[in-house]
């Protein structure tokens, strides 16, 4: 079953992971790169988990009451019964889990992924190959560099002057224009540059 690429805001979400050893170790660094609000419950937590800034530890066994106020959960212990358990819970409460390595338990699943600023690539094999996923991670880091985060953002940052000028069948032009400059400079373009692109186009519509 392939699953459905969505991308969401988890930025100051809370999230939980139960289990306090590697994996879960794992899947905190990932949520924490995407800006969730994390709580870790175990009865045993790495102490790397442990020396997290804003990660909540609670170092006892998983109650279901750890669910409430929760917006995502990871059930990532070392107990496949435990980490259905939990995984039917959530299930029932409509709420997003994954289980680690019980592809049937999960109702979401962690694609492997670059991400460079907001500028984010991420591959799935539907649970079926790390192989592949990582086959492709490792094609793209060429092409996912801090220069392209840096020319999105700037990309964005002009969006409502071109959207105020140009009209909409030529804002794509422009924006492809603006990021072929800064690819061929290699850097992002000047004010000066990004105007000059949006004017001429301006102009040609008069």
């Amino acid at each position: 079953m392939s699953y459905f690429p969505m991308f969401i805001e988890l930025k100051g979400r809370r999230c939980l992971v139960v289990g306090g050893g590697e994996i879960a170790l794992h899947k905190v660094n990932v949520l924490r790169d995407f800006g969730a609000q994390l709580t870790v419950v175990s009865q045993d937590i790495l102490p790397e988990i442990k020396q997290m800034e804003f990660v909540e530890c609670r170092e006892k066994k998983f109650h279901l009451s750890d669910l409430n106020g929760q917006q995502l959960v990871v059930a990532a212990t070392d107990d496949k019964e435990e980490n259905h358990r939990i995984a039917q819970v959530c299930k029932e409460r409509n709420l997003p889990v994954n289980a680690v390595d019980q592809r049937e338990d999960c109702s979401f699943i962690f694609p492997s992924y670059l991400k460079k600023g907001e500028v984010v690539a991420a591959f799935s094999s539907g649970g079926q190959s790390p192989l592949v996923t990582q086959y492709l991670k490792t094609q793209m880091v060429p092409i996912m560099t801090d220069l392209l985060a840096k020319l999105a953002e700037r990309l964005g940052d002009v969006r409502e002057v071109v959207q105020a000028v140009c009209p909409v069948e030529e804002r794509k032009i422009v924006y492809q224009e603006m990021l072929s400059l800064g690819l061929e400079k290699g850097s992002v373009p000047s004010d000066e540059e990004i105007m000059q692109i949006i004017e001429k186009k301006a102009q040609m519509q008069k």
